[in-house]
């Protein structure tokens, strides 16, 4: 083997590493844009949804709603929306169905008002996360309560 088809070849190689190390760097760069993309689409669509919840949406059982949080696909093509209803005028699963109805439309006005070529498709779901840390607060007051309501049996415990 020739010293010129040596070098060729070593050319070759560390030009191929290179290609290889830019296309991490670049791949790296989309993933992070996309990340960073996708949060900024999550806040605006949780935004203007309880925007338009509260304003336009006239079923009578979604009434009051808080939108608590949006978690978009990576492919930006579905949209889960967590919310929690207030007031006790309809049960969770009823307010569920009444987003669920109205969920083409706010799709639409989403995809208007945000100017997305394809608008997510909007999944509600009803945010548990909030009757989870009341009731535990509720239990944790209660314990503290009813430990304050024992008396004192020990005496001085050195």
């Amino acid at each position: 083997m020739s010293v010129s088809a040596i070098r060729s070849s070593a050319t070759r190689a560390l030009r191929s590493l290179a290609r290889s190390r830019d296309r991490r760097a670049f791949h790296h760069r989309n993933v992070v844009t996309s990340k960073a993309r996708q949060q900024r689409v999550e806040s605006e669509l949780q935004r203007v949804v309880a925007e338009l919840v509260s304003r336009e949406v006239k079923d009578p059982r979604v009434g009051m709603v808080t939108i608590t949080a949006v978690q978009v696909a990576p492919d930006m093509g579905s949209a889960r929306v967590l919310f929690v209803p207030f007031g006790d005028r309809h049960s969770p699963a009823e307010v569920t169905e009444g987003l669920r109805r109205a969920a083409g439309f706010l799709r639409g006005e989403v995809g208007r008002r945000l100017g997305l070529r394809h608008a997510p498709r909007l999944d509600f779901e009803y945010d548990e996360s909030i009757a989870q840390a009341d009731r535990l607060t509720r239990l944790i007051d209660d314990a503290v309560r009813s430990e304050k309501d024992e008396p004192d049996l020990g005496g001085d415990s050195r």
